[in-house]
């Protein structure tokens, strides 16, 4: 529950002025004592507050007449004095109903006006009091809303029905420079016509930043902030306009101002019908600003550059930093996260650093973990432990796949510090084509290059990206790629051909989607700042104007006998116990690496069973088994001699 802090001396003297303004409502209900010793203690009590009391800030703020306000305080009397619900009862005549009516109130209170109980009026528009109208409106029983009966006391939090949805944003511990200045900039636009009450879109690619700018601000102007998340509104009317009720009332208590965080690129209508209805300042935060065109002030939060996370780093580290070696610059180079995250895995890792003689290592790994979370719902994270001799390709690709590493290894220094960046901003993403049958290797050389550039894989299946629904392709794609941009983790987008076929000429609306979902692909390879895999069985089926592209193309043959005898040499771990294998006589068998590794992993299981070390018979019956799921027997001329 979010409390605000009240001085003690002003809680003391709220509460005795409350006990003195229940003592003046007494007596109008019949109760005895002096008129002129309650009126004195009236006097006291106000005179000894050090700020207005609870009742005072609140008819002023909702705007309450002085009828409101006593009727108000015969209400909250009746709920927290025994002793004035007695009289409250004994004034109507029945000493049952011990509790307040709007026909007790009329006939009482001071300057009374039948308009007090309209829909339209403060008290029921701000839903300060109800009314049980079931035994009309005067008799009816009359109740304070909890929550005003708790800030009349001295007692200021967040509406209990408002917590589920809302929760508070404290000021950022650390912020970018950039986003610093964002904030300078948004105060001095907010000073020129203080009077208005702007609906201010922060847009970008940095969630978390967005946050701490609009926690920052508001702090500046003397504000809380509670964020609630668009997703997460009601989509009816009625819902929609309780909501923003009750949210007005709080932003007047509380000294508060609301932040409307997307989840999804787009902002919900609902979110910018309630910055309408509140008629407040409102922060919506979302990652695409153009969807919403009526807002009044507009400012871009996207994560902080290399440098800015580098000072970022250097922060957050301490002294510690001096003890990496410049992994910091690499670190900074790689991974986009925000200043919160840098800022909270910095503290984390202060001690560890210290005592590590492997702090680089360390530092290196826990970003990684930091920038996982949003991709891991997306993909599948394959764990990279191959390595280059382990891969068993001809000379020519193994040295196309080291340039892929280079590209990705000096991507900062040549785009950045060489200025090439600066030439052009299209096309400085790294995009590989792995094309070859099922088996060549294609999945080991992304993983090889994972282990080599220590990142993340992972593998996406464009099959259960593609949507036969139009826009939901995209809309998936998307969210995939935003999701990587935090570590710039290496993508592996298995059975390209699920999309990426001929592109056909335009007949129907199908195929013009079709190639819209093309064409947005490939526009954010080139934009993504990390290396994306494709992988196909059938590079020919491919459009020439695609593969014109891509960066990287590398064709992954069929091994020959030659490479499959190296294969067979290097599939079985150290630790397995092998007899009397023939190498050669294995290679003769036309298989890929894959159905090999699948062959050898089978025949290990069998000799397991038995007790003994691999031979060929276990590789036979392995074999043939292998052979079977392809629906093509292996004949006796190709296992000729193995037994």
């Amino acid at each position: 529950m979010n409390v605000a802090a009240v001085p003690l001396d002003w809680s003391e003297a709220n509460q005795r002025y409350l006990v003195a303004e229940f003592a003046r409502l007494k007596r109008r209900l019949g109760a005895e004592g002096d008129a002129q010793a309650v009126a004195a203690d009236l006097a006291a009590a106000r005179a000894g507050l050090p700020a207005p009391a609870a009742i005072d800030t609140l008819a002023n703020l909702l705007g309450l007449s002085a009828f409101e306000r006593d009727l108000l305080l015969l209400c909250a009397g009746a709920e927290m004095d025994a002793e004035f619900a007695r009289l409250c009862g004994a004034a109507q005549g029945f000493p049952q109903r011990t509790y307040a009516t709007f026909g007790l109130a009329l006939a009482l209170l001071e300057n009374p006006h039948w308009s007090a109980l309209a829909a339209a009026g403060a008290l029921r528009r701000w839903r300060l009091m109800e009314v049980d109208d079931s035994a009309g409106l005067t008799a009816g029983k009359l109740r304070i809303d909890e929550r005003i009966l708790n800030y009349l006391a001295g007692i200021n939090y967040l509406d209990p029905r408002l917590q589920p949805l809302f929760r508070p944003v404290v000021p950022p511990a650390a912020m970018a420079p950039a986003h610093r200045e964002v904030c300078q900039m948004m105060i001095a636009a907010l000073c020129v016509e203080p009077k208005t009450f702007p609906v201010v879109l922060l847009h970008g690619d940095d969630e978390d930043g967005q946050s701490d700018v609009a926690a920052e601000t508001s702090a500046r102007l003397g504000l809380q902030l509670q964020r609630v998340h668009a997703e997460d509104l009601p989509a009816g009317i009625a819902e929609l306009d309780a909501l923003s009720t009750l949210w007005q009332r709080e932003a007047a208590l509380l000294g508060a101002v609301l932040l409307v965080q997307g989840r999804e690129p787009n902002v919900p209508p609902a979110a910018m019908t309630l910055a309408e209805r509140i008629g407040a300042m409102v922060f919506i935060a979302s990652r695409d600003g153009a969807s919403l065109k009526r807002a009044t002030l507009r400012f871009a939060v996207n994560k902080p550059g290399a440098e800015e996370q580098k000072q970022l780093w250097q922060e957050a580290l301490g002294a510690s930093c001096a003890r990496l070696n410049g992994v910091v610059d690499g670190v900074a180079a790689q991974f986009r996260l925000s200043a919160q995250r840098i800022h909270a895995t910095g503290n984390a890792l202060r001690a560890a650093l210290a005592a590590s003689d492997r702090a680089g290592d360390l530092l290196w790994r826990a970003c990684r973990e930091a920038s996982r979370s949003r991709l891991e719902d997306l993909a599948q994270r394959i764990e990279p432990l191959a390595g280059w001799n382990d891969l068993i390709l001809p000379e020519a690709q193994k040295a196309t796949l080291r340039q892929i590493a280079a590209h990705a290894r000096h991507r900062l220094t040549v785009y950045q510090h060489w200025g090439f960046a600066a030439k052009s901003v299209r096309g400085l993403g790294i995009s590989a084509l792995f094309a070859g049958e099922s088996g060549t290797g294609k999945t080991m050389a992304a993983e090889v290059l994972a282990h080599e550039l220590h990142l993340d894989l992972y593998r996406i299946d464009l099959a259960s990206v593609v949507s036969k629904y139009i826009g939901d392709t995209e809309k998936n794609l998307r969210r995939v790629f935003d999701a990587a941009e935090e570590s710039g983790a290496i993508l592996l987008f298995d059975e390209a051909d699920a999309l990426f076929g001929k592109r056909s000429e335009v007949r129907d609306s199908h195929d013009r989607y079709a190639n819209i979902e093309v064409s947005y692909l490939l526009q954010r390879m080139e934009a993504y700042r990390g290396l994306a895999i494709l992988t196909t069985n059938m590079k020919a089926a491919l459009d020439v104007a695609f593969q014109r592209r891509l960066t990287f193309i590398v064709q992954f043959p069929f091994p020959d006998q030659q490479h499959r005898e190296l294969i067979w040499r290097g599939v079985f771990p150290q630790a397995v116990p092998v007899e009397q294998l023939n190498y050669p006589r294995l290679a003769k068998l036309s298989m890929s690496g894959g159905n090999i590794r699948n062959i050898a992993l089978n025949a290990a299981f069998l000799a397991a069973e038995e007790g003994t070390a691999v031979r060929m018979k276990h590789l036979l019956q392995a074999a043939h088994s292998e052979a079977a799921k392809r629906d093509r027997p292996l004949s006796d001329a190709e296992t000729r001699g193995w037994v």
